[in-house]
């Protein structure tokens, strides 16, 4: 390149023989090449080499084990997390064992409710945000009632979380007005006890889309009075009189989700949602008469044990009843990136935090998700004994 650029420019060949010469001393500079540098270089080997042995030394003196320099080392018996690959070495990285899912969607229960789902075009989260668990609800196993978790308002959102595989726009289509009474057709024909709604966000309308959530559990509870229902619903852009107008339709379970901790929200949720924001929006709902609060968590995005604590106690001060911590899971390549494995072991510790500080419930695991069986099943049967407590309080008064 010197050599044409002074062909170019009619500069003396000299300067550029020069110049080459002066350009492969740097580089041999920078290579550690030049001999003057040898004694400096194996001065930094003698200190390395120091530095490791009185580390040897520390380790023998102090009885202390490399899970001890682990962070979270220990924790439930085993490591907290495995470091995740970068995406160059996805390929010669196996994904760990507990993420291996041996559960294949299909079946007759699996084609029934997707049959039914797409005759009414109504849209689930378990296919737009791609939920591992999808087969084992819809399929109906371990002696479950097959069910799916519906999402309101479309499959489409006005917001652009960094690890939500949910189609995002402006400007979504409009709302289907028979939305709400073709989410109770499908409910009732699945026969089910317990069912879960959520919703997209919809900052395009004027009311975010509370009036139609309200609708549809008012038309479940009037096709069928003794379902129980729960509502995974958004923020409302932290209007608390919408998130009234949801908590007080009638449902029995009014969830949102906080996602991860503080420090991390502004880097993996939209800039229109926050931390704060979230928490009043659950001890809001609570105050509003609510019987069961709940919230969700993601775990493997690089959050600090410390930081999930201080989390899960600022949870419990917001009046939340139900937490649950599942591993992300990076929908595609233009997502977060997941930087650890968080470790079944690590997962139960999190579960016994959560009962320690007071949650009537709490689920935790790798393929834990905010709309799980195994959760629904519990808070089913709590909800229920609730209700007949009430009864009992009624009828003797």
């Amino acid at each position: 390149t010197l050599r044409a650029r002074a062909r170019v420019n009619g500069r003396c060949p000299s300067l550029v023989r020069c110049a080459v010469r002066r350009l492969s001393a740097a580089m041999a500079l920078l290579r550690g090449r030049l001999p003057f540098l040898r004694p400096l270089a194996s001065a930094a080997a003698a200190t390395q080499a120091g530095g490791v042995e009185a580390l040897r030394a520390r380790l023998a003196e102090e009885d202390l084990t490399v899970q001890d320099f682990v962070r979270g080392g220990g924790a439930g018996g085993g490591d907290y997390a495995l470091k995740a690959p970068k995406l160059r070495e996805r390929r010669r990285v196996p994904m760990p064992s507990w993420l291996k899912q041996d559960l294949v969607p299909g079946g007759d229960n699996y084609v029934g409710i997707k049959t039914k789902l797409r005759s009414l075009g109504l849209s689930t989260v378990c296919e737009e945000a791609r939920c591992p668990n999808i087969g084992e609800c819809w399929g109906g196993k371990n002696d479950a009632p097959a069910t799916a978790t519906i999402m309101l308002m479309g499959d489409t959102c006005t917001r652009a979380c960094r690890f939500c595989a949910v189609k995002t726009a402006n400007a979504p289509p409009p709302l289907d007005a028979e939305e709400p009474r073709k989410v109770a057709d499908a409910v009732a024909e699945w026969g089910i006890g317990y069912v879960v709604l959520t919703s997209v966000d919809r900052d395009d309308l004027p009311d975010h889309g509370a009036a139609h959530i309200a609708e549809t559990v008012r038309e479940l509870k009037r096709a069928a009075p003794e379902l129980l229902v729960e509502v995974l619903a958004p923020d409302f852009g932290g209007d608390l009189g919408r998130v009234t107008q949801v908590a007080t339709s009638g449902l029995d379970v009014h969830a949102h989700n906080m996602e991860t901790v503080e420090r991390l929200t502004p880097g993996v949720r939209d800039r229109r949602a926050g931390y704060a924001q979230s928490l009043r929006v659950l001890e809001h709902a609570k105050e509003s008469g609510t019987a069961l609060t709940k919230t969700s968590f993601m775990l493997g995005l690089g959050e600090r044990p410390e930081e999930v604590e201080q989390a899960l106690r600022d949870c419990r001060s917001a009046g939340v009843d139900v937490v649950t911590f599942g591993q992300y899971m990076r929908p595609t390549k233009g997502h977060i990136p997941i930087l650890e494995y968080i470790t079944p072991e690590a997962f139960d510790m999190w579960k016994e935090r959560a009962d320690e500080l007071g949650f009537a419930y709490s689920a935790a695991g790798p393929m834990v998700r905010s709309s799980y069986r195994a959760g629904e099943f519990y808070l089913e049967g709590l909800l229920k004994k609730r209700r007949q407590g009430e009864q009992a309080i009624a009828v003797a008064q």
